[in-house]
């Protein structure tokens, strides 16, 4: 009797697999996906090459590639549900056309692929690369300074071609700060909870009024706590009390001085210059 191993024999995949994540405002985005080679060969153009203008590309290897967003966003101005979504493009010479598509069953099969399954279809412009790209790339970048939106941008052999997911947070934000500065009986609200609330307010134009109650309530539990002596100063500023402002800033940087951080030692010292 011969009896057979069940162990397999393993080589490295012809297209590795690869996964990129990022968080954009309070939205988790990630993309799995298999990354083929150049090996020489050409793959975007006219005529003669792997991927021709105008015609459909799984956007990867094997089984294509997969987004999912843990929240509904706008994806070049499209709005799109929270999911898991196939993406499939047309490549173009200045133009290409993406489609996140719904069935993730088809996989790779771009024969059978289906309009009707389409979440978003939309045309972006692409960019010539100076470096060549051997190996078939995503990236998730160009986070906003608002966090309200970011960049996923496909690159391979010369071309990227960038596409940009918006995602809102505001009123998520809102509801937990709603949630969590109301005192239950019996319960205390935690003093970092009142302090991200004011910062909050701060940051994104909102009541400045109650954003210094809530710095003030903060406090009480850390009256020489620099970070949030430095916030309230910049509440009080933005209220055009000039004098408290300035007054809670040296109390900030004093602090700061004790605690030896030079990082906010350099902002109180800037933030009171602008007070003169």
């Amino acid at each position: 009797m011969c009896l057979v191993a069940e162990a397999q024999v393993q080589t490295p995949s012809a297209s590795p697999a690869g996964s990129v994540s990022s968080t954009i405002g309070l939205t988790d985005v990630k993309i799995d996906y298999f990354r083929p080679r150049l090996k020489g060969r050409k793959i975007f153009g006219a005529k003669d090459v792997m991927y021709p203008h105008g015609t459909i590309w799984r956007t990867g290897a094997n089984s294509g590639t997969k987004i999912s967003f843990s929240d509904d966003v706008k994806v070049e101005g499209i709005a799109v549900p929270k999911g898991e979504y196939l993406i499939f493009t047309w490549p173009g010479a200045t133009e290409w056309t993406v489609s996140l598509y719904k069935d993730l069953k088809l996989g790779g099969n771009t024969n059978a692929y289906d309009k009707t399954q389409e979440a978003a279809n939309f045309k972006v412009k692409s960019e010539k690369l100076a470096k060549k790209v051997e190996t078939f790339t995503i990236s998730i970048d160009d986070i906003a300074a608002d966090n309200k939106s970011g960049v996923v941008r496909l690159m391979w052999e010369n071309t990227a071609v960038p596409f940009t997911i918006s995602a809102e947070y505001d009123a998520k934000v809102m509801a937990s700060i709603e949630a969590n500065t109301k005192a239950d009986a019996g319960t205390k609200v935690n003093p970092n909870n009142y302090f991200q609330a004011a910062v909050y307010y701060l940051e994104n134009g909102k009541d400045l009024k109650k954003a210094l109650e809530w710095v003030n309530l903060a406090l009480e539990s850390n009256p020489t706590a620099f970070w949030m002596l430095h916030q309230k100063a910049k509440i009080q500023k933005a209220l055009g009390d000039k004098k408290g402002a300035s007054e809670t800033a040296t109390a900030s940087l004093n602090a700061a001085k004790e605690a030896k951080n030079k990082d906010y030692q350099t902002m109180n010292e800037d933030l009171i210059k602008s007070l003169k």
